[in-house]
């Protein structure tokens, strides 16, 4: 945090004051994309886009991850309004990196690069390295676990047809004679395995995912869900793109692993949807205390401990990144088609998001 705390006075104290002098007053919205640009540390992550001496030197990929960002922080909805506010727009077109107008490349190559940093998971990368450099080194209280819609302009994939199971036989067997084990649920599986093969088990195609909504009547959509840690300080830590049919609960544990990767946490929050036994006991062994609300299974009604309700409140973290993400920072506004494109869409709206709320811890 002080390394944070530098960084901050840096960009308040000195980079403002220089920037203005030098292109003019900047507004609130310019003042936070430099904020967030000031904690990405891009070289890093850049330098293998550079050019290696054959063929045409490219564009620099570094400006171009700054457009992206920026799209994120002046909600343009779409790559042609990027371009065209870069073209139109000298202040923000300085602050990405172009001094003119003949500098800007065109919609195609923002397109090329925009699909190599979905193969490469660029800002997956950039988002992890600012969550453990900022926030890993301080003990984190509460780690808020949800998911949230995300349509996009595709077609649902074919679900698969049905394959048919042999009949079980009832009752208990007789003498002598065996019977293959039902096969593992998907939650028994994914506790001993690693992230990368819990990660790689998870469906990813565009479906349709049916919910709950806040009155009680089933909504639908075509798209993908985006599941979401989240800590104290509405601060997203992790991050998991599925297909919108996937059940919440099957991307709790993968989820937990990647978080525990990069922060240390004492309580993990999860709604009724995530309470399962070997949830509860994979909480447990990363040495966290589980707080799920109970499904009312069966009929049987249970409730939270007075403690433990108490500290479920801080569980409203989660819906306001989600909020957050949808309202001001693009995961309304999916034009892309494909899982990896779609979540370097949503993940170039986190890091915006995550520095914003780095910065607002100091204020």
């Amino acid at each position: 945090m002080i390394e944070l705390a530098k960084i901050f006075h840096h960009v308040q104290r000195q980079l403002f004051p220089v920037l203005e002098e030098e292109i003019g007053t900047l507004s609130e919205l310019d003042r936070q994309f430099c904020e967030v640009i000031s904690l990405t540390d891009l070289g890093r992550f850049t330098r293998p886009y550079e050019w290696c001496g054959n063929g045409a030197p490219p564009h620099a990929r570094v400006w171009l991850v700054h457009a992206f960002i920026a799209k994120s922080v002046y909600q343009f909805p779409t790559t042609t309004a990027l371009v065209d506010a870069l073209r139109s727009r000298p202040m923000l077109r300085r602050l990405c990196g172009w001094e003119s107008v003949g500098e800007v490349p065109s919609e195609p190559t923002f397109s090329r690069a925009f699909a190599a940093f979905a193969v490469d998971g660029l800002p997956q990368q950039i988002h992890e390295h600012m969550v453990k450099v900022h926030a890993g080194p301080k003990l984190v209280g509460h780690i808020s676990r949800d998911a949230t819609a995300i349509e996009a302009p595709e077609r649902p994939v074919a679900k698969p047809a049905p394959v048919e199971k042999a009949p079980r036989k009832r009752g208990r067997p007789k003498k002598g004679e065996t019977r293959p084990p039902p096969p593992l649920k998907r939650l028994e599986l994914q506790g001993p395995r690693s992230l990368e093969a819990n990660l790689a088990d998870l469906p990813s195609a565009c479906d349709v995912g049916t919910k709950c909504n806040s009155k009680g009547y089933k909504t639908s959509w075509i798209g993908y869900k985006l599941h979401l840690d989240t800590i104290d300080g509405d601060l997203p830590v992790s991050a998991v793109l599925t297909s919108a049919s996937v059940h919440d609960s099957q991307v709790a544990i993968p989820l937990a692993q990647m978080s525990a990767q990069r922060v240390t946490a004492l309580y993990d929050l999860m709604d009724s949807a995530y309470d399962a036994p070997q949830i509860h006991a994979f909480s447990r062994q990363l040495g966290h205390v589980p707080i799920i609300d109970p499904h009312p299974r069966n009929g049987e009604a249970r409730e939270l401990a007075p403690a433990q309700a108490e500290r479920f409140k801080e569980r409203t973290s989660a819906e306001r990144v989600n909020s957050l993400l949808k309202q001001r920072y693009g995961g309304r506004w999916v034009r892309v088609r494909g899982a990896a494109k779609v979540l370097c869409h949503l993940m170039f709206g986190l890091v915006a998001l995550t520095a914003t709320a780095l910065f607002a811890r100091l204020c």
